[in-house]
């Protein structure tokens, strides 16, 4: 519909992408019956929710009500406004990324220091950031156009900036969300036009530096090695994965129902968060686990065909916006499926739209919106108007 709506009738183009604001609405929907699903046994029985079983839900319901109304806003404002102020939002990401280290200052769970605390509600900097880089690394592959054949030029200054970045989230730690916003740069610098040749090296050289931080890390290491066969240590090491594939393998075709799981009775931990997507293979099975797949590559095949969209009307920071949100989502729910399913090492990434979570739940619906900002804009364009 995207590109073929160049040479339509004008008067036949919709004002939005419907496929693309459906599917999101669609998992954010679910994923909000599926976090109380997850949840509604260890909120029961925790003291902090007051034994409240709806804790959760209406939690999460509070989160996707603030980050609907943020994407309303978001959905009002010109790329052009996104552009202008890409660098200085960039600015305040790693500000808060710096902020959360400093004790006293950032709050410490599970020994992890990611969040800053406002007494009602936890803001987690690094889902932010994932959205600032799109938009920063969009707006400097735009300025760098002319001499993206040139490492030195193209690569080095924003090398410098993630250098930065990395190291404050790998302090927190958080190495997935440091996996998630380099592809996201890599990405953007490489649909800017970055050499092939320049790009295969640069991919050779950040894989062989991954490998350095997973050996130098015990933490990483035992999380690898659990990864490649949980069943050598299930109550150690590889519990929650070997818990998760066991939600797998309950689930079979049609699952054990709504509500049905077991595994979400206090035997897998980060039920309701990162391991989301394991409960509903258990209660909605290999057919709910593939329904959701088939949204979130609708979600990343629009954000790509905008994208191509802007290119043929010569509009480059939008496509380059438009394409690096269809990398966050698409990156960060592989890496989150992955996890689940026991392909890649367990990692600390929610499955986006749907798990519990408010920062990931607000910067998901913001980032969205701009998405649907670019199509509107796209639209009016085609019409003949302005934006």
């Amino acid at each position: 519909m995207m590109i073929g709506a160049l040479d339509a009738p004008r008067r036949q183009l919709a004002e939005i992408d419907y496929a693309l604001l459906w599917s999101v609405l669609m998992l954010l929907f679910a994923g909000l019956v599926m976090v109380y699903s997850a949840s509604i046994a260890i909120a029961e029985a925790g003291r902090f929710t007051n034994h409240q079983p709806a804790y959760y839900l209406v939690r999460h319901g509070v989160f996707l009500c603030i980050g609907l109304v943020a994407a309303g806003v978001a959905f009002q404002i010109p790329l052009s406004l996104w552009q202008k102020y890409a660098p200085y939002l960039f600015m305040a990401g790693v500000f808060m990324l710096a902020l959360v280290l400093i004790p006293g200052v950032g709050k410490d769970v599970n020994g992890a220091r990611r969040w800053l605390s406002f007494g009602f509600a936890n803001l987690q900097p690094s889902e932010l950031m994932k959205m600032f880089a799109v938009l920063y690394a969009a707006d400097y592959t735009v300025r760098k156009i002319n001499v993206m054949h040139d490492l030195k030029q193209a690569f080095a200054p924003l090398f410098g900036a993630m250098v930065i970045v990395g190291i404050l989230l790998l302090k927190e730690p958080d190495f997935g969300a440091f996996v998630v916003i380099i592809s996201i740069a890599m990405g953007i610098l490489f649909l800017g036009g970055l050499k092939a040749r320049l790009f295969v090296m640069l991919i050779v050289g950040l894989l062989f530096a991954f490998a350095v931080m997973i050996i130098v890390s015990p933490y990483r290491r035992d999380r690898v090695f659990g990864f490649m066969d949980p069943w050598a240590d299930a109550y150690g090491r590889g519990y929650q994965l070997s818990h998760s594939l066991i939600a797998f393998g309950r689930g079979e075709l049609f699952g054990v129902g709504l509500g049905g799981s077991v595994e979400k009775l206090f035997y897998l931990p980060e039920a309701h968060t990162d391991f989301l997507l394991a409960v509903i293979a258990e209660e909605m099975g290999f057919f709910g686990v593939l329904a959701v797949i088939a949204l979130f590559a609708l979600i990343v095949q629009r954000a790509f065909a905008i994208g191509r969209q802007c290119v043929q009307l010569d509009r480059l920071y939008p496509a380059l916006v438009a394409m690096g949100m269809g990398i966050w989502i698409g990156v960060q729910s592989f890496i989150n499926m992955g996890v689940n399913m026991g392909l890649l090492p367990t990692k600390g990434l929610t499955l986006p739209l749907m798990s519990f979570g408010g920062s990931g739940i607000l910067a998901n619906c913001v980032a969205l919106a701009i998405l649907l900002r670019v199509d509107w804009e796209n639209r009016q364009l085609m019409r003949g108007g302005k934006v």
